[in-house]
């Protein structure tokens, strides 16, 4: 018997593989690792939430849903969760139509860079850094929840590497690609993302092996 929690009722109804409950019983239990921070099952929920208000701007959201239950799969402190994440679905979806979509897309959250005119990765693109427009509390627990993930690297080198990855969002013209994005969620992102960097502006050493994630 499978030792793989039950998602919540939530979750379940955003499964998009009713043959598979195996599958996302593993991928319930992985977001549950009590070594999650951001990347749990909150997470999870948002993102999936944030697809369907992004639904007018996918193509095909079966395949959007199933690339957002996979794109944190594997996530730790060590390099490429993204692609790890991605080499999962890529086994386990060996006779589903779309796996090499699934796969694309959940490698575009390395860098949430999608080409002008992907639909559906601009739409998951999106709902992954949506929790950066969140309320300022909600953002904070979301700021705890990343550290928490690198719990074993230096304070100082893991706010040298967080500083550097909100200062390239800043940069971006913008941060969102779709038409609800930039209009909902853009400037209380920039908001929030100015806010914790100017927390974290105590100078400290670099360590590109320290380097911690994007965000969502």
């Amino acid at each position: 018997m499978s030792s793989d929690p039950a998602p919540p009722p939530s979750l379940a109804a955003w499964w998009p593989l009713p043959g598979r409950t195996d599958l996302r019983d593993a991928l319930t239990r992985a977001y549950a690792s009590s070594s999650r921070g951001h990347h749990g099952l909150t997470h999870l929920s948002e993102v999936l939430a944030h697809l369907d208000e992004l639904a007018d701007h996918v193509d095909d959201l079966a395949t959007v849903r199933l690339a957002a239950w996979f794109h944190d799969a594997v996530y730790d402190a060590e390099p490429d969760p993204e692609g790890r994440s991605a080499a999962w679905a890529e086994r386990e979806l060996a006779e589903h139509p779309e796996r090499a979509e699934v796969v694309r897309l959940v490698l575009l959250t390395r860098d949430h860079d999608p080409a002008p005119g992907d639909r559906d990765g601009e739409a998951l693109c999106d709902a992954d850094l949506a929790i950066l427009a969140a309320p300022s509390e909600r953002y904070d627990e979301y700021a705890a929840g990343v550290r928490h993930e690198y719990a074993t690297v230096p304070d100082a080198l893991f706010r040298q590497g967080r500083a550097e990855v909100l200062r390239t969002l800043l940069q971006r013209p913008a941060l969102f690609r779709t038409a609800h994005g930039r209009a909902a969620w853009e400037d209380r992102a920039r908001d929030n993302v100015a806010r914790e960097l100017q927390q974290l502006s105590r100078p400290a050493a670099s360590d590109d092996a320290g380097r911690p994630g994007a965000g969502g």
